[in-house]
Formats: C-alpha cells, structure tokens, sequence
C-alpha cells in the first residue's frame, strides 16, 4: 500500500496539471527541453504568463529547471515521465504520477 505522502505528491501533481495553459506547456515540453521565452513563443502566450505556470508545475515536481547561462531551461521532470520524451505524432505520451498515469494522445 502506498503511503500518504505519496498520495499527497500525486493529488498536487494533479491539481497542477488541472490547468489548460499548463497542460499545453507540458505538452510542448514533450517536444524537449524550453526556456520562457522558448515557450511564449510557441504558445503565443506573454512571458509572466508562462512563468507564473511553470512556476506551478515545478513546484509540483512535474517540469525540473536548470541554469544554463543568463536563461532557465525547462524539461518535464524524469521522475513523471513514462515515455514518449521526445515524442513523435503517433507516438502516445504518458505522464506516470506512480498512483496513476495520463495519456496526452495526440489527435
């Protein structure tokens, strides 16, 4: 049986991605690792927009963040990912909470 604390991990990680704007950002992360900027761009979205979810999401132990310079990159975090890292358009991607896991088909 799983402990609390993991149930307690997985319903924020849920909670997380309970968001359009954040289920879009992680999708676009599927595509590899994305600084704000990166990530403004694709999803036509403002720059304080983007970074207030992925502040979000990291908080939720679903994306991890690295300097790298005078930028931040963004990749989902290795422990949530099932497969599909670098995903191709028939390719299901899994995010793998450990109590559950989602499927973001692309369709």
């Amino acid at each position: 049986m799983k402990k609390k604390l993991e149930y307690e991990l997985c319903a924020t990680r849920l909670k997380a991605l309970a968001d359009p704007d954040r289920l879009r950002i992680v999708e676009q992360l599927f595509q590899g690792a994305m600084n704000v900027s990166d990530l403004s761009e694709k999803l036509g979205e403002e720059i304080v927009k983007i970074s207030h979810h992925l502040g979000v999401l990291r908080h939720a132990q679903v994306v991890q963040s690295q300097k790298q310079g005078r930028f931040v990159i963004y990749q989902l975090h290795p422990d949530v990912v099932a497969c599909g890292q670098e995903a191709t358009e028939t390719q299901t991607r899994r995010i793998d909470f450990g109590c559950c896991s989602l499927d973001l088909d692309q369709s």
